[in-house]
């Protein structure tokens, strides 16, 4: 009997039938829970997001082309803005207040740089010692050259009168 063709054959396929009988019930058994469960498939699950306002990490400096630039920006802690050229400062607290700086460049001086600032002091020193040296203290001291007129010096006189 087991090596009857007809009766394997026929076994293979009431097994085959079960399975598929099997597969049928699970897909209405999901067809049913589909019916009791609407699924809305145009519905997007919700998205959440969560936005940090927080400093970037740039290490909290930042460059601005001018103060309208500074205004412009909301800050959370203490923040530096430095023009381009670096020739301003310019400090924005959390309450809003500005404080402007100037900026300048602080070039090291070596031995020579020193002597020759040093001597440029010196001989501006010695020019306003000399211009205070040749003004004259008093006034009685300052004579007028109108107010002079020389003694020795003779005026020729001319006659109307003919010679001979």
């Amino acid at each position: 009997m087991f090596n009857n063709p007809y009766m394997t054959n026929n076994f293979a396929q009431q097994n085959m039938m079960e399975r598929i009988d099997s597969q049928i019930s699970q897909l209405q058994n999901m067809r049913e829970q589909v019916k009791n469960n609407p699924i809305n498939q145009n519905h997007q699950p919700a998205i959440n997001q969560t936005f940090q306002l927080a400093p970037n990490g740039n290490g909290g400096i930042r460059y601005v082309n001018s103060i309208d630039d500074v205004l412009k920006e909301s800050v959370f802690v203490d923040t530096p803005y430095f023009s381009k050229d670096l020739s301003v400062l310019w400090i924005k607290k959390t309450n809003g207040e500005i404080k402007a700086y100037e900026l300048n460049e602080i070039v090291k001086k070596d031995e020579k740089d020193i002597l020759i600032s040093s001597l440029q002091i010196q001989i501006e020193e010695l020019r306003k010692e000399l211009k205070n040296n040749a003004k004259p203290n008093n006034d009685n001291d300052v004579k007028s050259d109108k107010d002079e007129t020389t003694t020795n010096v003779s005026v020729p006189r001319t006659s109307t009168k003919k010679s001979k």
